[in-house]
């Protein structure tokens, strides 16, 4: 289950610095997600830091891309293998 940023988003700036992933970039209007990068912290944390941070509660799962743990934790050891080159 990849995160999303809700239109609700204000631009604060608090939840790209906290994702392990790199997930989180601006987009035309406000912060998005990219789901092919977010692991909802699995593997890295026990839970999502952009929600932890988000001062007005705007990332819920993206019903779009709803996946298991087992799968985010697969996608978490992908990108660690990519990382590492």
């Amino acid at each position: 289950m990849a995160l999303m940023i809700t239109d609700e988003c204000i631009n604060c700036d608090v939840c790209e610095p906290e994702c392990p992933n790199q997930a989180i970039s601006m987009g035309e209007e406000y912060y998005v997600i990219d789901h092919r990068r977010c692991t909802e912290c699995v593997g890295h944390f026990d839970e999502p830091q952009c929600v932890q941070v988000c001062p007005v509660a705007c990332i819920p799962i993206n019903p779009e891309h709803v996946e298991s743990r087992e799968t985010l934790w697969q996608k978490y050891q992908r990108l660690q293998k990519l990382a590492a080159g």
